[in-house]
């Protein structure tokens, strides 16, 4: 049993793990595949080291495969192949009572808050677990947290067949958000600088790309709905300039979803809110049925994951997947194997 432990500084180092026998009411799972998100990435510059207790071992968008379970766990069994919804709440507060268990006032992120999934064996409480069906991989599986990320950005912006969608960012998550956003039948248009990211939302998304430093965005968008707007959009990026864009661009009464991160309070200009009665719309993290949405997605084969997974590596390589991410921003989804058959 090893497990990777992030020390700071943009190091890991692997140390014998612990197998935590589970409780009454959780599962130790056999680790699959983990893969290096954005917030992973956060991690590793440091960014988030008053958050993480270092040495931590991180990692949360996961697969694996069910080893032994709890006293009072009836929903799985040993050999279930599952994804973890790294979520713990605390189910008493006012949040959670009224059925948002997922911005529960006291949550804990696991991965980050407190321990995660790179490692051998992960003991986790059986109401995070989702199971896979049997033609989804685990390393197919290992994307169902961030695409459920993107389903639950789509079921806050009440996204309909028919209507236009833009995206600004064109990064993992934005590129999920128009495959999801694609899936229910809108048309979509990907706003993104990076040439590579742009034509793998055209090529392996079969969508609409523009680059907003080369072309004027809100007359392209202009163009594209005849005059309309975009009906909803997607902040993705998480810089000023998609701001200023995203007010400009929607339609009247159309939505904007914030998906993006913002380090810094960013102006908004609230004018448009009022002359357009625009909507803007939180999205965070996701709830059980986004998962189950991603699941479907996958299954169905209406979304295609694969092309996402840029590389796997063991375990053991896992300072070196992390830098390689780093030095290639344009690159999607890194994925760790940590099982500790290979």
């Amino acid at each position: 049993m090893t497990a990777a432990q992030y020390i700071g500084n943009k190091s890991f180092t692997i140390v014998p793990g612990t197998e935590q026998q589970p409780k009454a009411d959780e599962v130790k799972v056999a680790v699959g595949y983990v893969g290096i998100c954005g917030t992973d990435m956060h991690i590793y510059h440091g960014v988030m080291d008053k958050r993480v207790s270092i040495p931590q071992t991180i990692g949360h968008e996961m697969s694996g495969t069910v080893v032994e379970v709890g006293a009072d766990v009836t929903s799985h069994k040993v050999g279930d192949r599952v994804v973890v919804r790294p979520l713990d709440w605390c189910g008493e507060c006012p949040t959670c009572n009224a059925g948002f268990t997922h911005i529960c006032q006291n949550l804990k992120f696991m991965g980050i808050d407190t321990p995660g999934a790179f490692q051998n064996y992960w003991t986790v409480k059986a109401r995070t677990l989702h199971d896979l069906p049997d033609n989804v991989s685990l390393k197919q599986g290992a994307l169902i947290e961030p695409l459920s990320v993107a389903c639950h950005d789509i079921s806050r912006s009440r996204l309909k067949a028919g209507e236009k969608a833009v995206v600004l960012g064109g990064g993992p998550i934005g590129q999920l958000v128009a495959a999801v956003a694609k899936s229910v039948g809108a048309e979509v248009l990907v706003s993104e600088p990076n040439e590579a990211r742009r034509e793998f939302a055209e090529k392996q998304l079969g969508v609409k790309a523009v680059n907003p430093i080369e072309q004027d965005l809100t007359a392209y968008v202009d163009e594209w709905t005849d005059t309309k707007g975009a009906d909803v959009v997607f902040e993705v990026s998480g810089v000023q300039p998609a701001i200023d864009a995203m007010t400009a661009i929607a339609a009247r009464r159309g939505r904007i979803v914030m998906v993006a991160i913002h380090s810094q309070k960013p102006q908004v200009d609230l004018f448009q809110f009022f002359w357009k009665e625009l909507e803007l719309l939180g999205a965070r993290v996701y709830e059980a049925a986004d998962f189950d949405m991603a699941i479907e997605l996958i299954s169905s084969g209406k979304v295609d994951v694969d092309p996402f997974i840029t590389s796997v590596s063991k375990l053991d390589e896992i300072g070196q997947a992390f830098a390689n991410m780093d030095n290639n921003p344009q690159g999607m989804k890194a994925l760790v194997s940590c099982s500790d058959e290979e």
